[in-house]
């Protein structure tokens, strides 16, 4: 109780100094009427000032709304990567053909969708040809059509789940930088051609034009994925070291025509000198500003069968 008569003996003094302020402000204005004009320009209470602050707050609270629907709040977009971290960033695939490549990176930017895609090619991996194709449509798949392009090579989005970190990364520089993306890519690429371990051979022809090197593959409807380890190919050979067997390639993958409607109709790949990836030849537009409502141009576009997933094929291990 005392501590209560306390604080209340401490408050009450405020009350009639203010007042006191207020009466003393009056009197000021009465003997002082030509400085009191200028005092109440500058005060708060003053009408004019009145006026200016909610024409400010007028203009505010549309700015305010603008910046919270252009950036909402938690989603900013990823700091830009230095040459060197796309370096490291690129450099387990920078070595695999065009087409492919160019799937990876365009699926690595829905990156939410991969682990659940790599599981059901893990579970479908004895599906070839046609018959994958037609699995896919009959098990009402929901993936962006850029992951369904990857779904015949299920050791490519198996590596893309087991490292999801990585994926996201790379799919956040590909929706903010892809031109440095593609920079990075044709400098891991110069190295290994330096070095010797990029050559063209049974699976791949190693194209150089203009400064910019494609990798294509000897069959446009045969893509082998390779296997090799960028401390090895990226660095000077050691003396006495054979470098012919740094590359190693997986089994062929077989894309006909039915793989279409997930941009592998017309092919995939690069405008290396414009810095454009192409996706059944068309330019991929899909960035960070636009990824939420973004659909690429496919020649024959893939429509999402309305429903659940369905699982209809015998699962095998």
């Amino acid at each position: 109780m005392n501590g209560a008569k306390e604080r209340v003996q401490i408050r009450r003094p405020l009350q009639p100094f203010n007042m006191l302020f207020i009466k003393r402000r009056r009197d000021f204005s009465q003997k002082h009427s030509d400085e009191a004009g200028v005092f109440l320009l500058y005060s708060s209470y003053h009408p004019k000032r009145r006026i200016k602050r909610s024409a400010s707050a007028g203009l505010l609270l549309p700015l305010c709304l603008i910046l919270i629907l252009v950036c909402p709040p938690g989603v900013s977009q990823p700091a830009a990567l230095s040459p060197p971290q796309l370096d490291q960033l690129v450099a387990r695939i920078a070595l695999y053909p065009d087409p492919l490549l160019a799937n990876i990176l365009t699926a690595s930017t829905y990156w939410n969708e991969i682990p659940e895609a790599a599981a059901w090619a893990d579970q479908h991996s004895y599906l070839r040809g046609d018959a994958m194709a037609q699995a896919i449509q009959t098990d009402h798949l929901q993936w962006d059509p850029s992951v369904l392009a990857l779904l015949p090579f299920p050791s490519v989005l198996d590596m893309m789940a087991r490292d999801p970190a990585w994926t996201e990364q790379l799919g956040n520089a590909v929706l903010t930088q892809y031109p440095d993306v593609m920079d990075a890519v044709q400098r891991m690429r110069r190295l290994a051609r330096r070095y010797g371990y990029l050559t063209t051979n049974g699976y791949i022809n190693v194209i150089e034009t203009g400064g910019c090197i494609q990798l294509l593959p000897v069959n446009p409807d045969v893509l082998y994925v390779p296997y090799y380890d960028p401390l090895v190919v990226f660095a000077p050979p050691r003396p006495g070291v054979a470098v012919g067997g740094a590359i190693h390639f997986g089994p062929a993958v077989t894309i006909g025509a039915i793989f279409g409607g997930w941009g592998w109709w017309l092919g995939s790949g690069f405008a290396w000198p414009s810095h454009t990836i192409l996706i059944d030849r068309r330019p991929w537009q899909r960035v960070w500003i636009n990824r939420s409502e973004y659909v690429h141009p496919y020649m024959h576009p893939w429509v999402r069968p309305v429903g659940p997933r369905v699982e209809v094929h015998r699962l095998r291990r």
